[in-house]
Formats: structure tokens, sequence, C-alpha cells
């Protein structure tokens, strides 16, 4: 998969085994390396043995740090496709909290891609100021802040594995540093005086802003390595996947070389609700989607729809998952129609 950047946390293991070849007699034998669990490989005394790297998908390699995903819902393995609401999180961000919680805790003192650098240009050709809510954007794609323009960007950590209650918010160092704080206290200050008091640089003059909502983060964020993943064959197996079924309407354009999608597909089938759809997923098959308007109703309302269905993938998704939903959503539709 091109263009993936991905950085693991240690706790991460490889579960496949590497294969080692060799053009003379081989035997086999069981090898423990540290940090990895137990692998058969195949090995002589020659020294001319070549290493072939297994091809894994990002999927595969991920999930075994995702328990959740390992169990079952309503008697059938859980296929989590709800990720644009929230991601899973992984064993660091759990071990992580847990780590927080038991000894440190104290008192610290959406579905499309839009133009953001066109709409940032527009905003300043007028004077005004730019936020960005990259919340859906960062775990999937390249959020470069610089080549956007943008004045202030924030993402939610929830997105991105780690945990609820926490994100981050950027903003430019000229515009913080001209913005006086707001809440004061510790930490925030540079000098006081009876009669005035001098702020100290971002970001520590806006800390008082984010400390009592979010104490965790740095504890978490520094075991947690996630870095932007970007999984456009995936997307682009589920669009195709979904589009391949009879009377369901795809919101958005199709994927191509020039298109960028978000990691998910919003769509609709036809005489059927769409809250039925994920309701009768979800019971009958372990299938978790979203549906509603998805804090979208101006869009809705343009589309002339109350409501759509929503399946969106994360970093720890694989082709099984989407064969799963697509095996999942026939049997649905199979069910609604034959109940008509």
């Amino acid at each position: 998969m091109e263009g993936v950047v991905l950085k693991l946390p240690s706790s991460f293991k490889l579960i496949t085994p590497f294969t080692l070849r060799s053009t003379t007699t081989t035997t086999t034998t069981t090898v423990k390396v540290s940090k990895f669990r137990n692998f058969s490989c195949a090995a002589t005394a020659s020294s001319d043995i070549a290493v072939e790297k297994p091809c894994l998908s990002l999927g595969h390699i991920t999930r075994p740090d995702f328990p959740i995903l390992h169990q079952n819902v309503n008697k059938s393995k859980l296929v989590y496709l709800d990720n644009a609401a929230t991601s899973q999180k992984p064993t660091a961000v759990l071990d992580s909290l847990h780590n927080y919680y038991s000894t440190y805790n104290s008192n610290v003192h959406r579905g499309s891609v839009l133009p953001i650098k066109d709409i940032t240009s527009w905003a300043h050709n007028v004077g005004a100021k730019v936020l960005v809510d990259a919340c859906q954007s960062v775990p999937h794609m390249v959020v470069d802040v610089q080549n956007l323009d943008a004045d202030f960007l924030v993402a939610s950590s929830h997105k991105m594995c780690g945990p609820t209650g926490a994100g981050f918010l950027y903003g430019k160092s000229g515009i913080l540093s001209g913005m006086p704080p707001f809440l004061g206290g510790g930490e925030m200050i540079s000098d006081v005086f009876l009669d005035y008091s001098t702020y100290a640089e971002p970001p520590s003059r806006l800390m008082n802003l984010f400390k009592d909502f979010v104490p965790s983060t740095p504890a978490v964020y520094l075991q947690c390595h996630f870095r932007t993943v970007i999984n456009t064959e995936l997307a682009t197996y589920l669009h195709e996947s979904l589009r391949s079924i009879p009377n369901v309407r795809i919101y958005g354009p199709v994927p191509s070389e020039h298109v960028c999608r978000a990691s998910l597909c919003s769509f609709n089938v036809e005489n059927i609700h769409p809250t039925d759809i994920a309701t009768f997923l979800d019971q009958e098959y372990g299938v978790a989607i979203r549906s509603g308007h998805h804090c979208a109703q101006p869009l809705h309302r343009y589309l002339g729809i109350n409501a759509s269905a929503r399946a969106s993938l994360h970093l720890y998704n694989t082709t099984e998952d989407v064969d799963a939903f697509i095996t999942a959503l026939k049997g649905t539709i199979d069910f609604f129609v034959s109940s008509l």
C-alpha cells in the first residue's frame, strides 16, 4: 500500500512469520525472537539465506492490539465500521490510561473532503480568520496546516485511537502570541507585579484552557505514537463492493486518481430506512455501522433525504471486515424485501 506513514507503538507485535528460504536443503525449526511471537522458519547451515517478508495488510498488522475487536456480538464476530464516529483504542492507550489513573493522577497545574485551502484564501481576502475542524481528516489523510494556511485547526483524540475528552488545538504563533489569556493560573504567567502581569509565550499562556479537561493527555500521547495513515485501497474496495449491490445509492463522488474520498461510504437502500438497516446489521450479524444525519442536516436536506447509513474505516479494518459487511447487508436487504 503506497503512501502509508505509520509509527507503531512498541507493544505492537508481528503475528505472521517471516519465511527464510535457502537454495540448499532445509530443515524446519522454531525460533523465538525478543519482542516477536514464536514463528516457524526454514533454515540451513548455508549462509546463503534470503529473507522474504510476507505481504500483510495494515489491518492484519494492527488488529491484534485492539482487544475490543476480538469478541462476538449477537452471536456473530464483531465487524466495527463506525470509525467516523469514534475509533477503537489499542492496548497502548488502554494501558497508558490505566497506568495514569492508578499511579499519576493528580491536579495537574464530515464524510467528504472540502476545499479547505480555497475556503481559507477566500476568508483571508475579507479579513476573516479560519478555524478548521479536522477531527475527521487527521486520522485519514495528511493535513499540512502551513499549506492550508489555516489560522486554527482542531482535532479530537478519540478518532485517532486515543481516549475520549482529549484532543489538540493548533494556532499560528503570531495569532496566539497576540491573544490575551482569558483564564488565569499557573504556567501561563511570565512575571507578576502589583499593578500588572506579563504572560508566557504560547502554548503555555493557553494551558489553563485545557488542563481541567485533558489531564491525561501528556501521559497518553507519550506512549501512543500513531501517525497519519492513508488507506485509499481499502476505502476504494469498500466503495466498489457497496456499489455492486442493486438499489444501493452511495452519496458523493466515485473515488479515482483525481477524486479523494474519506474512508467511508454514506448510503441508502431503496425503500428501507437506514435505521432499520443499522439495527438489523447489529442484531443479526454483529456489524456496527451508523445511521442518522451524521451532524449534517443541511446536506441531507439538499439531497432530499432524512437520514442515511454510514460505514467507515480505520487502520485496523481489513478486507475481511468489508466482505462480512457486504454479506450482512445483502442478507438484511433480502429480509426487508421479502417482508414488503
